[in-house]
Formats: structure tokens, C-alpha cells, sequence
């Protein structure tokens, strides 16, 4: 109960921070000239949106950081709140925001205008951060491998694991990113997953990563503040490539990564659903499997709204974050 207390707490202290500086940071944005830039072969309901303050993510990214540091720097008066692990998905947060970041500003100030960082470069900028983080995660950190729900002890993959947990973090990190398309989308099921990710660490005891997860989840919520309809600013690839990379960071810690696929079911299936259209796309020289890629937009070529997009893939995001939480706790 005071592991649940003290995330909960955390939780509200990331929303209060992210919120009281998100005024200044939209006014920074603003005055930096650094405003979304729209697709021409988006849906025409999104010209409205071009010019919004994007890079938003550093309003979350940042108090998420300073809770982390400084709850570990009070280790050092004998205070014991977050634990040194919690430094490495901090740390992939950092890293994979850095690659989001210089990809934003080139895609709207750079060189790149309107294309962003080269895709060869940005992929394997991931790559080598996610095989770091999952070189951690085997020799140092030492967390378990896998579980298989319903199974109480780890199952061991040997050196297997570390390919496998370096796929789960650059897989998540461009799921979330692809899923970063409409107001308050990616946070709020972004918010969802990492608050499942969250409980699960607590009930299996692993109060560090529980209260990392929830600090996160507050500071989104000050995010979706100013992210939800119509949207005052975007997180961009500062955003979006971070927490995909950090959620499956968290995942890979509890060891039930395997879950992802139905707490992170929305992303997946964006994911899933760009794959497949640009597969068929290929095979049938020319034809469309959906209407446009990703999924969300696919439904608003069918006449939903953006609101009823995004709240009814939140609904589902939930409903399947709970079936998740309900297997890993079998």
C-alpha cells in the first residue's frame, strides 16, 4: 500500500510540473517559429493544424527527469524512493528524445525541410541505443527474461534475449510514433499502458519501476493538458520515439514484454496496419488495403471525427490494458 501511495503521489507531482510550465514552453515554441508541418497526402481536416508548437515532448520529458534525479540523488541522505535501475529507461528516455529532437528540428528548421532526419540514419541511431539498453538489461540490471502468462517462474532465453529486448524497444518506439497522429492520442494511450506497466511492477514488488511508470503517467497527463482537441502543441518525435522506446523498456524490466501486443494494442496495430498497407501496396502494384495508413486515419476517412477516434481507440486501449494486467497477474 505505501508503494501504490508513494506512485500515485509521484504521479500528481509529474502533472503539477508538466502543467505549470507548459504556458511558458508553448510560448518558447511559439517564438522559435517551430510549428508542425502537415503531409500533403494527410486528410484535409489536418491543414488547421499546421504551424501548432511541435517538439512538445520536452514538457513531459523533463519533469520526468527531474523527479528521477532528484528522488535518487536523495539516496545520498539515506532516503530510499527510486532506485539506481530506474536510471537506465531514464536514460533510453534521453537518448531516443535526442534522436526525436534533431529529426524534428530538421524536418521543420533544417536542411530537411518538411522531411526530417534521413530513415537509415534515425533507424540505426535506435538500433544501437536499444542493443546498449538491452546489453544492460541482461548483464547488469539481470532482470528477467520472459514470462509466460500463468507461469510463475522466468523463462530463460540466454543471449537470445538480448537481439529480442533490443527489437521490443525500436518496434515500440516507432509504434508510439506512428500512433502520434491526432490531439491527445499517443498520450492518453501511451498514459494507459505505462499506468498497466505500472501496476503490474507493483503487484510482482517492483516498486522502482512501478513508481517510474506512474511519474510518467502524471506528467502525460499534464501533456494531454494542452495536447488534447484542439491541441495547443504536438510531442513530436521528441516525444512519441521516447515513450514507445521507454515503454518497452519497462516491459522488457517486469519480463512480461510478451503482454505489449494487448497493452499497447493500438500502437501495434498502427504499426501493423503501415506494414501491411505498404506490403499490399507493393504486391498489388498500386492498390490499397486501407484507405489511408495508419489505422486512425483509415477511420477518419470514414467519417469519424477526430474526437470519436480518439476516444474510442482509448476505450479499446484500456479495455486490452486491463486484459493484460489480468494475465500477468494469473
Amino acid at each position: 500500500m505505501k508503494d501504490t501511495s508513494l506512485a500515485l503521489a509521484l504521479s500528481g507531482l509529474g502533472f503539477v510540473l508538466s502543467v505549470i510550465w507548459g504556458g511558458p514552453l508553448i510560448r518558447i515554441l511559439k517564438a522559435m517559429k517551430i510549428g508542425k508541418i502537415i503531409r500533403v497526402e494527410g486528410p484535409d481536416s489536418h491543414i488547421s493544424k499546421m504551424r501548432t508548437p511541435t517538439m512538445g515532448g520536452v514538457m513531459f520529458i523533463l519533469p520526468v527527469m527531474l523527479i528521477t534525479v532528484l528522488l535518487n540523488a536523495a539516496s545520498l541522505l539515506g532516503l530510499t524512493v527510486l532506485g539506481r535501475s530506474i536510471m537506465l529507461p531514464m536514460a533510453v528516455m534521453v537518448g531516443y528524445a535526442l534522436i526525436g529532437m534533431v529529426d524534428d528540428w530538421e524536418g521543420i528548421r533544417g536542411p530537411r525541410r518538411g522531411l526530417g532526419m534521413r530513415a537509415r540514419t534515425k533507424f540505426l541511431l535506435q538500433v544501437i541505443l536499444a542493443v546498449a539498453a538491452a546489453l544492460v538489461l541482461y548483464y547488469i540490471l539481470q532482470v528477467p527474461q520472459m514470462y509466460w502468462p500463468g507461469a510463475r517462474a522466468s523463462i530463460s532465453l540466454g543471449t537470445w534475449y538480448i537481439p529480442l529486448a533490443a527489437l521490443v524497444i525500436v518496434a515500440m518506439s516507432n509504434a508510439v510514433n506512428l500512433t502520434d497522429g491526432l490531439d491527445g492520442l499517443a498520450g492518453l494511450i501511451s498514459a494507459t499502458a505505462f499506468a498497466a506497466y505500472g501496476g503490474i511492477a507493483l503487484l510482482q514488488g517492483d516498486a522502482y519501476v512501478g513508481r517510474f511508470c506512474f511519474t510518467i503517467v502524471g506528467a502525460l497527463f499534464g501533456f494531454l493538458w494542452f495536447n488534447v482537441h484542439p491541441a495547443m502543441l504536438y510531442m513530436g518525435d521528441t516525444g512519441a520515439l521516447a515513450l514507445g522506446a521507454v515503454l518497452g523498456v519497462v516491459a522488457l524490466m517486469t519480463g512480461h514484454w510478451l503482454l505489449l501486443p494487448l497493452i499497447a494494442v493500438i500502437p501495434v496495430a498502427n504499426a501493423m496496419s503501415d506494414i501491411l498497407q505498404v506490403g499490399y501496396f507493393k504486391l498489388t502494384k498500386g492498390k490499397r488495403l486501407f484507405k489511408m495508413a495508419p489505422l486512425h486515419h483509415h477511420f477518419e476517412l470514414s467519417g469519424w471525427s477526430e474526437t470519436q477516434v480518439v476516444q474510442r481507440f482509448w476505450l479499446v486501449g484500456l479495455l486490452f490494458a486491463m486484459f493484460g494486467i489480468a494475465l500477468a497477474m494469473v
